[in-house]
């Protein structure tokens, strides 16, 4: 038994954060109910890097995080829908959206009318800025929380800055935070048998990505400045070789010793980080022109057997085939899909449990491919 099996979710999000965290309850066993309005659905649905499966409303961003869920179709402009929605809310566990601030108290489904009629209910709410303060009734996405919370900043090189992360990562990280959120909610309503309302902001997940930066920042006013690979110790940064970009980790003291005798420049080894600090420049042009003597691989070879963290720098695909990767079992491989023809592949958690742990069972499903299935479940017709 999985750990959310029994517990259902209701989940009216879309683009990427919201639907992220029910996907991740969804992989550990919940049931999760996608609600989407029949005209204007989620817009991931159109959203990835194949233009035919966008136009059938079953685009790459929807089937990342799409599986296990069931699809149902809702105008909740419309009294009798919001009324079916009221009737789904009595049988779930969870509540989830990801709407403007107030769009859903405006809609009389708000955390305070459907708690009444659920009231172990977890009502969580995702948004850009939180639900309240000046900038609750703005809008965002990633790149912009990005820009507003310091990210950009202090991302990229000296020469070339502010850079946005490659990967949507504050929104991935909101979902996984997301979903720790609910799950707390949900052990702790164990606990007291009462319902919880969640308010999740972007803006928060991304100054918690730059904790250090921002406990440094609060104590001596110093900005995070952009330092692209290179690390303040120069033993932990990336280097050209022969063939291949490397990047080095020999992060602290212990692991500098090591690189340090395995170079055969003892002479190199510091006892301290003031040491490291102080003598970084020079560091890095001796490891520069080392690293020439042999290509990123094997680097990477010679370091990794001898317990000095390092990495030829990879693209995707590589880093995919990668026979580690493989063993994970991080990746899920769907025959097809409604809409979808042929495999396809989509990550699934970044973890394993010893037994029960997460698992996709049925693919990304087709919008409201599940209607006639709830509405018969809930005892209503449309």
């Amino acid at each position: 038994m999985r750990p959310f099996e029994g517990i259902r979710v209701i989940d009216i999000t879309h683009v990427l954060a919201g639907p992220f965290a029910a996907y991740q309850l969804a992989v550990l066993g919940a049931d999760v109910i996608k609600v989407e309005h029949p005209d204007d659905p989620d817009q991931s649905r159109g959203a990835g890097t194949d233009k035919e499966l966008n136009r059938r409303q079953m685009g790459t961003a929807f089937l990342t995080q799409g599986s296990n869920k069931r699809s149902i179709t809702l105008d909740l402009k419309k009294e009798k829908n919001r009324e079916i929605l009221k009737k789904l809310v009595a049988t779930a566990d969870v509540f989830v959206e990801n709407y403007r601030p107030g769009a859903f108290e405006a809609l009389g489904l708000g955390y305070e009318v459907l708690s009444k009629i659920n009231p172990k209910l977890i009502y969580a709410s995702f948004s850009a800025f939180g639900q309240k303060g000046p900038r609750g009734p703005m809008t965002a996405y990633d790149h912009v929380i990005q820009a507003t919370s310091g990210i950009m900043a202090m991302t990229g090189t000296p020469e070339v800055n502010p850079i946005k992360f490659g990967s949507p990562a504050v929104d991935y990280a909101t979902g996984m935070t997301g979903a720790f959120a609910l799950s707390a909610a949900l052990y702790q309503r164990e606990r007291t048998g009462k319902g919880q309302r969640i308010d999740m902001a972007m803006l928060d997940v991304a100054m918690i990505l730059m904790s250090s930066h921002l406990t440094g920042y609060l104590r001596n006013g110093v900005h995070p400045k952009p330092s692209g690979n290179r690390h303040p110790h120069a033993t932990n940064s990336a280097y050209d070789t022969k063939q291949g970009l490397v990047m080095l980790g020999a992060s602290n003291l212990r692991q500098q010793r090591r690189l340090w005798t395995l170079l055969k420049r003892p002479e190199m080894i510091k006892k301290t980080n003031e040491e490291r600090d102080a003598d970084r420049e020079h560091e890095a042009a001796v490891l520069a022109e080392i690293m020439k003597t042999r290509t990123a691989d094997e680097w990477e070879e010679f370091l990794q057997a001898r317990h000095v963290p390092a990495a030829r720098v990879r693209p995707m695909g590589e880093a995919v085939a990668d026979s580690q990767l493989k063993s994970r079992g991080i990746i899920h491989r769907h025959a097809g899909a409604q809409g979808v023809e042929g495999e396809f592949g989509v990550p699934m958690a970044a973890f394993t449990f010893a037994h029960d742990g997460p698992r996709i069972d049925t693919p990304p499903p087709a919008l409201g491919q599940h209607n006639d299935e709830i509405f018969m479940e809930l005892g209503v017709t449309r």
